[in-house]
């Protein structure tokens, strides 16, 4: 199987995934705005729904539009089979009209996009569903990830042995899991080869800053660092936070004042990158002890770090670390 793996989601990078491989059977990962544009050009066996969150606002639509797209882009496409994220009232006003859609559910700690019904505009409520009272509510799932991150697939218990840390990522592996057996594949099959993969373009893995350990992990909007600073609960390591604004980053950082950040409450954050003024005080409005830094400046020596950082900053601080 082939799949790009590169982080090129766009169709310049489907493209190249697709002319460099002689495989019958592939894996695209596809920015949001091109959904339409890839269903319409290679209609795809399987679709994947995970989210949708605002990224990049300088330049990216809105996401109820973007929902309304792919509504459209589906009822033109109604038998690709749709593996869709029970949780995101935006995906499911998507898909709710699809004749083929298998919801995947888990617990959400992520609500700040879809506030509102898409359909009628009212207040959502969120509770151990969601509901609105125009009757729109959350779809019964045939995958679930329950809090404990145990995953059932039909009601049936399926055994999950990631590398991979964190609740979101046995979230992703569950639709991983749901998509793969809708085209044939068998479940404890998926799921012993997902525990083969270790990082995922460097995300996730564990580098070397001097004689630092830094685990790197990628979050580029409120969603991304909901995710994350939510799995930092209960660890000890320092917290070091990198911020571009760059061109990949979108150059208007303003969404880091809907990112739960006062959940590093209690903790010292330093503060990387070339917006590490706009992040500290963003910090210090919910009462984070911040550090400002400069890179040059970071002890090499030293407790171990988890590193949260945007697109531009993580591959900086992939070209600045090592290997273990």
């Amino acid at each position: 199987m082939a799949a790009n793996a590169t982080g090129a989601n766009m169709p310049a990078g489907h493209v190249a995934a697709l002319v460099s491989s002689n495989s019958s059977k592939v894996v695209l990962e596809c920015d949001e705005a091109f959904v339409a544009t890839v269903i319409a050009s290679v209609d795809p066996a399987v679709l994947v729904l995970l989210n949708l969150s605002r990224d990049q606002m300088d330049r990216a639509n809105e996401v109820r539009s973007l929902a309304q797209r792919w509504r459209v882009a589906l009822a033109a496409h109604p038998n690709v089979l749709v593996v869709a994220n029970a949780n995101d009232p935006l995906v499911c006003f998507a898909t709710e009209e699809h004749p083929r859609v298998h919801y995947v559910g888990s617990e959400n700690v992520w609500h700040g996009d879809a506030q509102s019904c898409p359909r009628c505009t009212a207040a959502i409520h969120f509770d151990t569903t969601w509901w609105c009272e125009c009757g729109f509510r959350q779809p019964p799932a045939i995958a679930t990830v329950g809090s404990d991150g145990a995953l059932t697939v039909g009601g049936v218990p399926v055994t999950l042995g990631l590398a991979l840390p964190g609740y979101f990522n046995r979230v992703n592996a569950a639709f991983a899991v749901a998509a793969l057996t809708a085209v044939g594949e068998r479940v404890d099959d998926v799921a012993s080869r997902l525990t083969s993969v270790s990082s995922v373009a460097g995300r996730y893995s564990t580098r070397r800053f001097g004689k630092r350990s830094v685990r790197m992990l990628l979050a580029k909007n409120p969603a991304g660092v909901a995710a994350l600073v939510a799995e930092l609960a209960d660890a000890t390591d320092e917290v070091w936070v990198a911020l571009n604004a760059n061109g990949a980053d979108g150059r208007d950082p303003s969404w880091i004042y809907d990112a739960p950040f006062e959940k590093l409450a209690g903790r010292r954050v330093r503060c990387l990158g070339d917006r590490r003024l706009d992040l500290a005080t963003r910090l210090e409005v919910d009462g984070v002890d911040a550090v400002v830094c400069d890179e040059s400046s970071l002890e090499r020596d030293g407790d171990p770090v988890t590193l949260i950082a945007n697109y531009t900053a993580f591959q900086e601080w992939l070209e600045r670390t090592s290997s273990l």
